[in-house]
């Protein structure tokens, strides 16, 4: 089978990945960009993407550029904590959860396709723009402004925007917490999120809050903001443990980009095309699932093609889950309990117990782990997608 792969991010470098490991060798990614330079800045990867990169032999170079995440935590906008829990290993998982800077993670991957599949196997400066191909499939993993999916739903339009917006930035810091802790503060309407990526020498942090007027352009990253303004929204969250103006102000640059994601859709294959990450599901940036979703999408993908000779099984497996998932993401996920805290006590607590109770918080936490695919029992027990 001759497999033409559009997009070399995460999603297709995993994808190419996948099928060579399911015993195929007669794929090509196209990539419209020139040169795939390390863009970006951090992402997490959840257990069941790092069990996925584990099973694709990437295990060692994965923890080489990751930071293992130890525990997630949830505050007000006071620094007063609302939730936390043990994850990745700590949490009882078979396999760790990392932070990581997502340039060298997309790097990490192109090295390993074009070890694997040959250095022709990845063409730059090569745009698919349709659904026309040389080839007996075509993967569409272009991203939120898919050609592919473009072309198979020419009707749906820019992707739409919920009145948020998310600003992205790295900086030079002292660790904070357990020096391995992804942390969220917020009111279920504003957000600062951290974490440290790079040997946890980099914190990594985003700042989300409601924007007045048009949103900036939608679905680039890389779009620059100004830092005054990102400070002026924050500049009374110092907390005893963590200094976020401090944070804020202490980057070389900032990103702007608008809280969008794409309507679930009604199929993602047609004859020989099929959809997979974000140009099959974009969601929220909501419970760190992103690039987590699309390397499950393509180890899904490449063992339905090796077992059964079509994209069935995988859209069957992958398409009401995912559709689940960007639904829960736009209800918050599990980040539902800052907005929960705010609205019970909106000046603060001195318990949270009387807040939001822990049998409430559990299963938040749970019911969201179960919907992601990343419960630690199921995970943990579920049969590999390993095809040889």
């Amino acid at each position: 089978m001759r497999i033409t792969i559009a997009g070399a991010g995460i999603g297709g470098l995993a994808t190419a990945l996948s099928l060579h490991a399911a015993g195929f060798d007669d794929i090509v990614v196209h990539e419209a960009a020139r040169e795939i330079r390390p863009l970006g800045v951090g992402i997490n990867l959840l257990p069941h993407a790092v069990r996925e990169l584990t099973e694709l032999g990437l295990a060692e170079q994965l923890a080489a550029i990751g930071v293992p995440t130890a525990e997630l935590a949830y505050f007000n906008r006071y620094g007063q904590a609302i939730w936390s829990e043990p994850r990745g290993l700590d949490a009882g998982y078979r396999w760790p959860q990392y932070s990581v800077h997502r340039g060298r993670l997309q790097l990490l991957l192109l090295d390993a396709v074009r070890e694997r599949l040959g250095p022709h196997s990845v063409r730059t400066g090569s745009r698919i723009t349709g659904l026309a191909h040389e080839s007996d499939l075509l993967v569409g993993a272009d991203g939120i402004h898919s050609a592919v999916r473009a072309a198979l739903f020419p009707d749906e339009g820019a992707p739409p925007w919920n009145g948020l917006v998310l600003w992205r930035g790295t900086t030079y810091g002292e660790p904070f917490l357990t020096g391995r802790s992804m942390i969220m503060a917020g009111d279920g309407t504003q957000k600062f999120v951290a974490y440290p990526i790079e040997g946890g020498r980099l914190i990594n942090w985003i700042a989300e809050r409601p924007l007045d007027g048009e949103p900036p352009e939608r679905g680039n990253w890389n779009r620059p903001a100004d830092l005054a303004t990102v400070v002026e929204h924050f500049s009374d969250w110092k907390f005893d443990w963590l200094d976020v103006p401090a944070i804020i102000t202490g980057a070389e640059a900032a990103f702007e980009y608008p809280m969008v994601d794409r309507e679930p859709l009604p199929y993602w294959t047609k004859d020989d095309v099929v959809l997979l990450g974000d140009a099959a599901h974009a969601m929220y940036p909501v419970g760190s699932n992103g690039a987590s979703q699309a390397i499950i999408d393509a180890r899904v993908l490449a063992h339905s093609l090796a077992v059964t000779g079509t994209a069935a099984a995988y859209e069957e497996a992958r398409r009401p889950s995912t559709t689940a998932l960007q639904l829960a993401n736009r209800s918050q996920g599990p980040e539902v309990v800052m907005k929960l805290a705010h609205e019970r006590a909106p000046g603060g607590f001195e318990d949270i117990e009387q807040v939001v109770p822990l049998a409430e918080r559990t299963e938040i936490a749970a019911a969201y782990k179960r919907t992601a695919g990343f419960d630690p029992a199921l995970l943990n027990e579920r049969a590999s997608w390993s095809v040889r």
